[in-house]
């Protein structure tokens, strides 16, 4: 146990005190796209190439060919006010124009200290919905953002 009686460190960390930063070319991250509900995707697989040798009927070759990333998806309630993010997404879904920027996510702890985090490299969006209206539900509306990006770097603190 830590000084504050806590076992932190040896416990798994609960998935709900994360915070999401996006850093764009110009400015600082702006406070209104930090605020997410749910965020998925985070993940990574080698694709595998197959090799027959010759004679050999009993197995084949798996060879590592490349890292593939899965999309990264922030859910949200909708924003009405500005937002950089939301910009970004109109951009390209509407003109077709594209700004990568880094996207940090960030695990923390109990006291707010950031234990382990995953920097998106050159994410753009490729995909915006929002959640369907229904008159018999009294429902937030949620706004779900879907990002492509060159790579993941992993850090554990």
């Amino acid at each position: 146990m830590n000084e504050t009686g806590s076992l932190t460190g040896l416990l798994p960390p609960l998935g709900h005190r994360f915070l999401v930063t996006i850093f764009c070319l110009k400015g600082w991250p702006s406070p209104v796209d930090f605020r997410f509900q749910k965020v998925s995707g985070i993940g990574s697989t080698i694709s595998t190439r197959t090799f027959n040798e010759g004679g050999q009927n009993l197995y084949v070759h798996r060879l590592p060919e490349r890292v593939e990333y899965e999309n990264l998806v922030l859910e949200r309630g909708l924003v009405i006010i500005g937002s950089p993010l939301v910009y970004r997404f109109n951009q390209a879904m509407e003109q077709f124009s594209f700004n990568p920027c880094l996207v940090l996510v960030t695990l923390h702890e109990l006291q707010g200290i950031p234990i382990t985090g995953w920097l998106f490299r050159n994410a753009y969006p490729v995909k915006w919905e929002i959640s369907e209206f229904n008159a018999d539900e009294n429902a937030v509306v949620i706004e779900s953002m879907e990002l492509a990006y060159q790579n993941m770097l992993t850090t554990r603190i």
